[in-house]
């Protein structure tokens, strides 16, 4: 029951450093793209992110295998759901309309 009840915490965590990650990615870009200085701004957040997640990942596995699997599994997942939520309204393109003659 611990064993499993650990590694639904690291799949949850995994979850929270992938929101982190990819919520963070998102921001950026919209930042980045209208900034004086695109790459600054790309470089400073991809050394935040990447430092948020591995030592998040460091923590969370503990050196074990199953736990970080669980902590992946949680971070690709994140991954997707950061990608529905900030797609806004790209999920359903709006139909085609045909034009007169």
């Amino acid at each position: 029951m611990t064993e499993t009840l650990t590694l639904f915490l690291s799949c949850t965590a995994g979850g929270a450093l992938g929101i982190v990650f990819f919520g963070g990615l998102w921001w950026s870009v919209r930042k980045g793209v209208s900034s004086k200085r695109p790459a600054l701004w790309f470089f400073a957040s991809l050394l935040l992110r990447m430092s948020i997640a591995l030592t998040g990942f460091y923590f969370v596995s503990a050196n074990r295998w199953d736990r970080m699997a669980a902590c992946l599994c949680g971070f690709i997942l994140a991954r997707v759901a950061v990608i529905r939520v900030t797609r806004g309204g790209e999920l359903h393109p709006a139909p085609e309309v045909s034009h007169a003659p």
